[in-house]
């Protein structure tokens, strides 16, 4: 279960929204082996696509150096999806390549007229998809 407080929530889904009709991207840090996602880093879509994302490789490398040096995990790695439902594409699947991380997807498209987005989390390990439960709080 993803556990996330409604601050972080906020943030990544406004990131979504501003970005939109692009994908948007980004990370939520938080302390090694804790689980607990605590800083928001939203990063620029390098690829400036309605229907892919991309991390700049440049930007990638500064913030693992950065998360390395603040003994911080990448425990949340999020995209939007603009048209389509939030659940990973083949091509997300494919690029997952944190183990621990939970990987959230909000679509900014209203493809089951519940609204304008959904928010959802997956763990994908070795090309294998497993939603799980989104806990909100206030605070941890």
């Amino acid at each position: 279960m993803l556990t996330i407080t409604q601050a972080l929530y906020d943030q990544i889904v406004a990131h979504a929204r501003k970005d939109h009709p692009d994908e948007a991207c980004g990370v939520v840090a938080g302390p090694a082996g804790s689980d607990r996602p605590e800083r928001f880093i939203p990063m620029l879509n390098a690829a400036m696509s309605p229907t892919f994302y991309e991390f700049d490789s440049g930007d990638l490398l500064r913030l693992y150096r950065e998360l390395d040096d603040r003994d911080e995990d990448p425990v949340v790695i999020y995209h939007s999806h603009t048209a389509t439902e939030a659940y990973p594409s083949r091509t997300d699947i494919s690029y997952a390549n944190e183990p621990g991380a939970h990987y959230v997807l909000v679509s900014t498209a209203d493809t089951d007229g519940l609204g304008e987005f959904q928010f959802r989390s997956y763990r994908i390990v070795d090309g294998e998809v497993t939603e799980e439960e989104v806990k909100v709080v206030q605070a941890y």
